[in-house]
C-alpha cells in the first residue's frame, strides 16, 4: 500500500479556469488508449508547464481515470516546495531519484493522495546531472510498468531549451504535450521545441496556450495577483487548449 500524502496547497481555481482544464483533459481522452505516457513540457521557464501538468493530473483523477504525476524536472523540482507536499506518517519524503539510484523500493516513493484515481511520485532531491538516471533501462523499465498499472502516467520535465532530460525521456513516451506562454515564447523558440520533440520521436499531442488575456480583465488580475502570486510568484488568467 503507498504512503498517503498531504498535500499543504490546493488552491481552488475559477470557474473559467476549472473549466478550461477540464477540456483538455477531454481533449486529451480522444488520443485513444494507446497515448498512455505523456510528457508535460515548455521551451522555456516560467511558462506554467508545473500547473498544467497538476491541474490535468488532478481532473483525470477526479474524472475516474487512474493516473500518477511524476516530477521527472530532477534538476529543479518544485512539486514539493510549491503544494507543500510531505508525508501523512510524518517521516521522510523520497521520491524519484532515490527509486532511481536503487536506494528505496517503488511503494515507498509512490505517495497516494486523497483523490482515490490519484497518485503522486514526488522528486525530493535535486541532482546536478540526472542524464545517466534517466537513460537507464530501471527508469524506462518504471514508465512501461506505470503505464501498465495507470491509465495515464503524466510526467513533469524541464523546459526543452535548457536541457536535454525532456528530449530523453520524450524518446520513451507517447506523445508530448507543449505549454507556451501566450504573447511571451518567441515563435522560433515554439518551433525549435517541435523539431526537438520530433527527434526524440515524441508526437506532439496538442499545445496549452497559457496565460492568454493577462492583462484583458481587473478581476484576474487582482484575483491571482494576491492568490497565486505567493506561491508561483505570476498569476494565470486562462488556460487554453488547442490541438495540433
Amino acid at each position: 500500500m503507498n504512503t498517503k500524502a498531504i498535500i499543504g496547497v490546493q488552491p481552488e481555481l475559477p470557474y473559467s479556469i476549472e473549466e478550461a482544464v477540464n477540456r483538455l483533459r477531454i481533449n486529451v481522452s480522444f488520443f485513444g488508449t494507446d497515448v498512455r505516457k505523456i510528457l508535460i513540457v515548455s521551451s522555456e521557464p516560467n511558462e506554467g508547464k508545473s500547473f498544467v501538468a497538476m491541474s490535468l493530473w488532478k481532473q483525470m483523477a477526479l474524472a475516474g481515470e487512474k493516473s500518477i504525476l511524476i516530477d521527472a524536472d530532477m534538476r529543479k523540482s518544485v512539486m514539493v516546495e510549491n503544494y507543500k507536499i510531505s508525508r501523512e506518517d510524518g517521516k521522510e519524503l523520497w521520491g524519484l531519484s532515490h527509486y532511481l539510484s536503487d536506494n528505496k523500493k517503488l511503494v515507498d516513493c509512490i505517495l497516494s493522495t486523497d483523490i482515490p484515481d490519484g497518485d503522486l511520485l514526488p522528486n525530493v532531491n535535486n541532482i546536478i546531472n540526472p542524464s545517466m538516471l534517466l537513460e537507464s533501462e530501471r527508469f524506462s523499465n518504471l514508465l512501461d510498468s506505470l503505464a501498465k498499472e495507470y491509465r495515464y502516467v503524466f510526467l513533469d520535465v524541464p523546459p526543452l531549451g535548457l536541457v536535454s532530460d525532456a528530449e530523453r525521456i520524450g524518446h520513451i513516451c507517447d506523445g508530448a504535450i507543449l505549454t507556451v506562454r501566450s504573447g511571451v515564447t518567441p515563435k522560433a523558440i515554439i518551433r525549435s521545441s517541435v523539431a526537438q520533440l520530433e527527434r526524440a520521436g515524441c508526437p506532439l499531442l496538442g499545445v496549452v496556450l497559457n496565460r492568454a488575456g493577462a492583462g484583458g480583465g481587473k478581476y484576474y488580475g487582482k484575483y491571482y495577483g494576491k492568490y497565486y502570486g505567493k506561491y508561483y510568484g505570476k498569476y494565470y488568467s486562462e488556460e487554453y487548449y488547442k490541438k495540433t
